[in-house]
């Protein structure tokens, strides 16, 4: 079965301006990863739209097809280096990994 990797994102900045900038840069470094990260089959990442007080700032929906690809994802040296900028602009972080 496929693995699906869920990751909700908070920005640390305050400004709505920076954060639709740093949304749309992860948005960007992430989905670049198709093709470069291998068994990364899929990735759509998103900026929320509504109850900004609430939710979470940006959605990643990754597809893997089994759990070894996923555990290969984070350690792949492309992966590392999306995750290290987005280390220095998020917030909180919120993860879940489920069967397809």
């Amino acid at each position: 079965m496929a693995i699906r990797h869920i990751v909700l994102f908070q920005l640390a900045a305050k400004d709505a301006k920076t954060r639709d900038a740093h949304a749309a840069e992860m948005k960007e470094r992430l989905e670049g990863l198709v093709g470069v990260v291998p068994d990364l089959l899929e990735m759509t990442v998103v900026r929320n739209v509504a109850y900004e007080e609430q939710n979470f700032d940006v959605a990643l929906d990754a597809l893997f097809p089994d759990l070894a690809a996923l555990e290969a994802y984070g350690t792949h040296p492309a992966h590392i280096e999306v995750a290290e900028y987005i280390g220095t602009i998020r917030g909180d972080r919120a993860a879940i990994d489920f069967e397809v």
